[in-house]
């Protein structure tokens, strides 16, 4: 692939990214199908970090952050930028200077399939960054990469504008153009969880609110 970088991308109304932004990874993540989950070592750096906005996505070459620094002048406010690199790599190729430069921009937050650093001063900054790993590895700048084409994040296609939502369990990204249905779903997810949690609450069991019981006995379990 030419390096290049692409200025302008088509973002979904804020409204139905705000939508999506209400909800829980788990929640979307059911919601799509069980699809969309990206891999479980996409972890965020602190407790209660939480995101969501479009995705801004760039491709680097493993050890070496040139493209995260070009990144930053496209981005907009509400974007959460996606990086991952070509081949596997764990280098801390961001840290508190980049986040300072891309929360002056509005950018809600970073997902990155690498390493990251400055961990402490991130969570001052309340920046929340989910990662691969965390390094003080450091990175060097010299190797072309691209900015706004797709990518495959930890094992999930992103391609820029789709709509990316983190949280304590991880991270979830929604096709743009699935936005206001995937909301919905979860929508009525929710509503249908919340009386299931009521008849809980009160002491039935998920046994018989789920018809578990006669799933048991199909499968050869009996109470003795």
């Amino acid at each position: 692939m030419k390096p290049v970088v692409v200025t302008n991308i088509e973002r979904p109304d804020r409204s139905s990214v705000e939508r999506l932004g209400r909800y829980s990874v788990a929640t979307l993540h059911e919601a799509m199908g069980r699809e969309g989950l990206m891999l479980p070592y996409m972890r965020p750096i602190y407790r209660g970090a939480h995101a969501f906005g479009t995705a801004v996505t760039v491709l680097c070459h493993p050890g070496d952050n040139l493209m995260i620094h070009a990144s930053v002048e496209v981005c907009r406010p509400g974007d959460v930028l996606v990086v991952t690199t070509t081949s596997p790599c764990t280098d801390g190729m961001f840290g508190e200077l980049l986040a300072t430069s891309l929360k002056a921009r509005g950018v809600a937050g970073l997902v990155i399939e690498a390493g990251v650093r400055d961990v402490a001063e991130l969570e001052k900054m309340e920046f929340p960054v989910w990662s691969r790993a965390i390094s003080a590895q450091g990175t060097v700048k010299a190797t072309p990469g691209s900015v706004n084409v797709p990518i495959v994040c930890a094992g999930v296609t992103v391609r820029p504008g789709d709509v990316i939502v983190a949280d304590m369990d991880g991270v979830v990204c929604v096709p743009k153009e699935r936005a206001d249905e995937v909301a919905s779903r979860a929508e009525e997810r929710v509503a249908k969880e919340e009386a299931t949690r009521a008849r809980l609450a009160a002491g039935e069991l998920g046994l018989d609110i789920y018809g578990l019981r006669d799933k048991l006995r199909a499968l050869g379990v009996t109470w003795v």
